[in-house]
């Protein structure tokens, strides 16, 4: 759950001098200027100032949004979740001491992890887009996140949207996710968009949410994580799917794995003679005999 642990206060106007360091940069449109908790229940975003402009999405009491500009005849300018918005002032707190705990989701590809909150200071990292993160602070427009394996260090705000959890929206996010590296050719032992083999490929793509999964189809199946799901009838988009063909598994659980996409199709790595990326059926010959059952971790 997303929570402030520094005091918060009614939105008031952030101050002249971050106001001018935002705007000294090509991105101010982009960047925050603050972040702020919603403190009503279902708070409608609009997409003007004005209960009469349309409803873009509803937020929860407690959903930590970032703030784009100061107060204006009692609207605020947020954006959370990859939308951008206005809610009224009066459902929102701002933090004061830029100390709070959320999460974040990437938006660009190659976006840089640094050690301070400039693009002066040295890269620590670099993440894609759709990683997945927790933001613990904000400063001069920046966040301070802490990333998958532990590194901690400052991201751009304009590169990270906010969101309630770690799985908001991950189960559709995630087969966009899979889906942009249709294609990829296969290659044995591959995890990277270089080339990939099955569980290579599940491996991958679950990273970018969070999860951490075994580089073979037996280890992702029997690692633990989620919950088993054993008809097709019951997947869920972003559900795991495992098979195991006798005559190509030596002994094991599973010889292949891929990713549930909607439909009765999953997208994996295939070392077929059409192989690489693809999207395949369930209900065809081959993968619906030989399904063993399905994995829901997100």
């Amino acid at each position: 759950m997303s929570y402030f642990t520094g005091k918060v206060a009614r939105v008031l106007f952030l101050g002249t001098v971050a106001t001018l360091l935002l705007a000294a940069t090509a991105f101010a449109a982009e960047i925050g200027v603050g972040v702020g908790c919603v403190s009503g229940s279902s708070v409608r975003m609009r997409s003007g100032p004005s209960t009469s402009s349309s409803i873009v999405t509803t937020t929860d009491k407690s959903t930590v949004v970032s703030i784009l500009e100061d107060a204006v005849d009692g609207w605020v300018k947020i954006s959370y979740d990859g939308n951008t918005g206005y809610i009224s002032e009066d459902y929102l707190t701002v933090d004061q001491d830029g100390v709070f705990t959320t999460y974040g989701r990437v938006n660009a590809d190659g976006v840089c992890v640094r050690s301070g909150a400039s693009t002066d200071s040295k890269i620590k990292q670099t993440v894609d887009e759709s990683t997945t993160l927790t933001v613990t602070g904000f400063t001069n427009g920046w966040y301070s996140v802490t990333c998958k394996y532990g590194t901690k260090g400052y991201i751009r705000s304009d590169l990270v949207d906010l969101v309630d959890s770690l799985s908001s929206g991950s189960g559709s996010a995630l087969v966009d996710t899979a889906k942009q590296h249709l294609g990829v050719r296969y290659v044995y032992g591959g995890a990277s968009p270089r080339g990939f083999d099955c569980s290579g490929f599940t491996m991958y793509v679950y990273a970018k949410y969070g999860v951490s999964l075994p580089h073979t189809a037996t280890g992702q199946w029997q690692s633990g994580k989620g919950t088993k799901v054993w008809s097709i009838s019951a997947l869920e988009a972003g559900d795991l799917v495992f098979f195991c063909d006798p005559s190509r598994s030596n002994g094991k659980a599973c010889s292949h794995a891929g990713i549930y996409i909607g439909d009765g199709q999953f997208i994996h790595a295939s070392s077929s003679r059409s192989g690489g990326v693809i999207v395949s059926s369930l209900y065809s010959g081959y993968y619906n005999t030989y399904f063993v059952g399905g994995l829901r971790i997100l």
